[in-house]
């Protein structure tokens, strides 16, 4: 499938700002089953651009610097993504929970898609009691890793209200899960919460859905904006699988990843200091369009 994306943020500030400097995290990063084609960023004003490199997490990071006064900054982002990526499906031989658990804790490897960097609390999904029994009806240390992580998935689809007015994106995940309701970041984090708690490698996943799906199927929850879902690591030979909990599904075609990290702080993707006096509002919107069909 390939798809066509825009992406455009627009800040209206109060005041005049003199200087602004942001961490842009928008162009997708390369990772299994997509391939980016053509990629453009448009600012209104012009700023100086460079490549930063990401504190952490796998993310193409660009720093952005306007210095020149306005009381509006507009960062349109435009890519062409192909993804070839299929929809795993369970298998009896596929690693238990509790093998994935040891294996994790064995790894040497220090590298950014480590399932080691994915395994203990960060800063926004601190490990919690409350939400690991919970998530631990679903992870039986003796069942297979990927048809436990979609049980999982598929729980909190079904149990939790997506509620845009019921969190905040500060809103920590015991907050979320005791409202039982929020958005597609609240339900990863509470997923990544369960599953770390379990020993498993999880990350938290950047991207963006489909905003139209194929003829006679439902609208996926998240499309128009950026989009938030869940990586688990399933061993050596299965690799980083993700799964969506907002939607109940697997990764597979529809998703475009564009940034993994321990948490939303990583992956944000926008974030900076302005100078200035007085309120600012933001605006987004994300369209997602295919540009060809894939026969069923």
């Amino acid at each position: 499938m390939l798809y066509r994306i825009r992406h455009i943020t627009r800040f209206e500030y109060a005041q005049p700002v003199s200087f602004a400097r942001n961490n842009l995290r928008l162009r997708p990063i390369v990772w299994s089953g997509q391939t980016l084609e053509e990629y453009a960023l448009i600012l209104d004003p012009q700023g100086r651009t460079f490549p930063a490199r990401a504190d952490a997490g796998l993310a193409n990071v660009v720093r952005l610097v306007v210095e020149a006064s306005s009381r509006t900054l507009v960062i349109e982002s435009r890519a062409q993504v192909r993804v070839e990526r299929q929809i795993p499906f369970p298998q009896p031989s596929d690693p238990s929970v509790g093998a994935i658990a040891q294996w994790a804790r064995a790894s040497q490897d220090i590298g950014p898609a480590s399932p080691a960097s994915y395994l203990y609390p960060s800063p926004r999904i601190p490990l919690d009691a409350e939400i690991g029994r919970w998530c631990a009806a679903d992870l039986d240390p003796a069942r297979g890793v990927l048809d436990a992580a979609y049980a999982l998935a598929s729980r909190i689809q079904r149990e939790f209200a997506f509620d845009p007015t019921a969190t905040l994106v500060d809103t920590p995940p015991h907050e979320a899960f005791l409202k039982r309701g929020g958005v597609c970041q609240d339900f990863a984090q509470i997923m990544i919460s369960g599953l770390r708690a379990a020993g498993l490698p999880a990350a938290y996943v950047s991207g963006y859905i489909r905003t139209l799906p194929p003829e006679g199927q439902p609208r996926l929850v998240g499309a128009d904006a950026t989009h938030a879902w869940v990586l688990i690591w399933a061993g050596p030979d299965l690799g980083w699988v993700g799964v969506d909990p907002t939607n109940g599904i697997w990764m597979a075609e529809d998703h475009i990843v564009v940034a993994i990290g321990r948490d939303y702080s990583e992956v944000a993707p926008i974030d900076g200091i302005v100078l200035g006096s007085g309120a600012q509002e933001m605006q987004v919107s994300v369209d997602v369009e295919p540009l060809e069909q894939v026969p069923a």
